[in-house]
């Protein structure tokens, strides 16, 4: 997969949402949304949703982050298939690029 457009990285701790379907996030850092939603927030959808490419180790995908008003930054919903391919484990420090 060829990765296009404007490229973020960080180290985030992945958590499990406490509510209905057991999700798993990444909550980008709060700095990083700030410079994302100033330049980006035109190209929101819905609900703050900002279409993006994702990688964590050699797993790529598809996806999309969303804004969180509660915690003033986006969420990386982590699937299962990318957490068990990368061995992602809640609370251990995880890098992660996006493209948007």
């Amino acid at each position: 997969m060829k990765s296009s457009g404007i490229k973020y990285e960080f180290d985030a701790k992945p958590w499990l949402y406490d509510g209905p379907g057991a999700w798993h996030f990444i909550s980008l850092p709060v700095e990083l949304a700030k410079e994302i939603r100033t330049h980006l927030k035109s190209e929101e959808e819905g609900w703050g949703r900002l279409k993006v490419t994702a990688k964590i180790g050699e797993t790529e995908w598809k996806t999309a982050i969303w804004f969180s008003t509660k915690s003033h930054t986006y969420l990386l919903p982590l699937k299962a298939a990318v957490r068990k391919s990368e061995h992602i484990e809640t609370g251990k420090l995880t890098k992660a690029t996006i493209w948007i």
